[in-house]
């Protein structure tokens, strides 16, 4: 375990409502007298979750949950789930894991406070059960990003991480990603209506608009030329044709059922990320912290995997592709405020820059965070020279953060066997192998994959992308 800087900040009065048992304050560093399970809240305001097994056996994991939205339940989190009948917690606590974790001060995209919220975690579960032998950070989601910006930023404290589902293509990547597919509706299905699709005063401007844009959406939906055109913003974005588990696969050339599922998912990206969730990162950032001025959407639709899906939609309504595509690079361009943009950069970009081992997984049909997002951050570790450092890991399954328990575990202890000889081996065989062996009755579902190309992405190791 790498040297502590931080258990200073410690020392401010901390809140347990379950007391810490008298048997575990003597116990060594390695070996506690008896299970320890302690809620409370940090100085920040946040709460946190600590659960350290009798038998503990010195590697403590910082887990990282994902995005709550303003008003939604915020409680501390030190798994990807709490199933005490055998999921990820049960499983791990057995074999002798440490869990932490904290619910992040505030909701939203809470970066500032996540960050350090995570690790005054750390802190405190070094004060009361000394330091780990070794400390790893884990995050689904959001939380993936959180923990990649641990990484990064603050690689003293962690000795390797893991990052499954995450938003790794960072901050800045995402909102202009996220902008991409609002923009060809508006463009396409509402060219005259009001419809702002930035810099919303509040949120109550921000629903209104996305109930706006929605209702447009859904009338299209009804007609062929409506179809192909959802279809291709769900590929600006790369929004898959098999995004939940709850649908039906589609055949390979299924163009309609495909079109049907990307609906659903846009309709979901219209109901919260695009709108909602983009207003309250604009107040964090003081401003709107996207543009598209500059796009090349044809180009974009040429390198998306779903291409031949929004040409044959298309060609099967009757409508010109080359038309409406010439009507997006007519349309007027969305740009960013200056200062929301370094905001976000300062906060929520990355650098590629690790040093210690990183594993990331994805499942391949995520339509939340598409797989495209490591193509992203393959990019920027490449470029900063860290490749070496970096793996993934890709699931053939549709849903956003749709593993099995199995998988995640697999995917950890992949990650320790790095740390353990030096050598990745995160073949699929391995990855499969290792997730059967802690879900024998569930397959695992890796394979060998590599996305195509983020729509846009933008990291610290380009200095070519900071340009808006």
């Amino acid at each position: 375990m790498k040297s502590h800087t931080h258990i200073a900040l410690l020392t401010l009065t901390l809140c347990a409502t379950t007391a810490l048992p008298a048997q575990a304050q003597a116990a060594t560093d390695t070996h506690l007298v008896t299970d320890t399970h302690l809620e409370g809240q940090l100085p920040s305001g946040a709460a946190y979750l600590m659960d350290v097994p009798a038998d503990w056996n010195g590697t403590v994991l910082l887990y990282s949950h994902g995005y709550r939205a303003a008003g939604w339940p915020n409680p501390a989190q030190n798994a990807p789930d709490s199933d005490t009948g055998g999921g990820t917690t049960a499983r791990l606590l057995a074999e002798g894991y440490a869990l932490i974790g904290s619910s992040y001060a505030t909701t939203g995209w809470a970066v500032t406070d996540a960050v350090p919220d995570q690790l005054a975690t750390l802190d405190l579960f070094t004060q009361k059960f000394g330091p780990a032998r070794r400390t790893l950070a884990w995050g689904t989601s959001y939380g993936g990003f959180v923990t990649t910006t641990l990484a990064e930023r603050h690689a003293d404290r962690l000795d390797g991480s893991l990052s499954m589902c995450g938003l790794v293509q960072g901050g800045v990547a995402n909102w202009n990603n996220t902008l991409d597919p609002v923009f060809a509706l508006k463009s396409l299905l509402a060219p005259d209506a009001d419809i702002p699709l930035t810099g919303f005063a509040d949120q109550s401007s921000a629903v209104a608009a996305s109930n706006a844009l929605t209702a447009k959406v859904a009338a299209a939906q009804q007609t062929p030329a409506g179809r192909a055109r959802i279809a291709l913003a769900a590929a600006l974005h790369n929004i898959p044709g098999h995004n939940d588990p709850a649908q039906t696969e589609p055949g390979p050339t299924d163009w309609d059922a495909q079109q049907v599922n990307q609906y659903a998912a846009v309709t979901g990206l219209l109901r919260l990320p695009a709108f909602s969730w983009r207003q309250e990162a604009e107040t964090r950032a003081g401003g709107n912290p996207s543009w598209n001025t500059g796009v090349d959407y044809t180009a974009m639709l040429g390198r998306s995997p779903l291409y031949k899906e929004v040409t044959e939609l298309y060609k099967e309504a009757g409508v010109s592709l080359r038309e409406d595509l010439s009507t997006l690079d007519q349309a007027p361009r969305v740009s960013a405020d200056p200062a929301a943009v370094r905001w976000m950069r300062d906060t929520s970009a990355f650098t590629g820059r690790l040093t210690d081992p990183q594993l990331n997984i994805h499942t391949t049909g995520d339509a939340l965070i598409p797989v495209q997002a490591e193509n992203a951050y393959r990019r920027a570790a490449t470029a900063a020279g860290a490749d070496p450092l970096l793996r993934q890991g890709y699931v053939d399954g549709p849903g956003h953060c749709a593993f099995t328990p199995g998988e995640m575990l697999g995917a950890l202890h992949t990650l320790e066997h790095r740390l353990d000889t030096g050598r990745w081996d995160t073949s699929p065989a391995a990855l499969n192998s290792r997730a059967q062996q802690e879900d024998p009755t569930t397959p695992g579902r890796y394979l060998a994959y590599r996305p195509t190309s983020y729509p846009r992405p933008y990291d610290l190791a380009h200095p070519g992308d900071a340009r808006p």
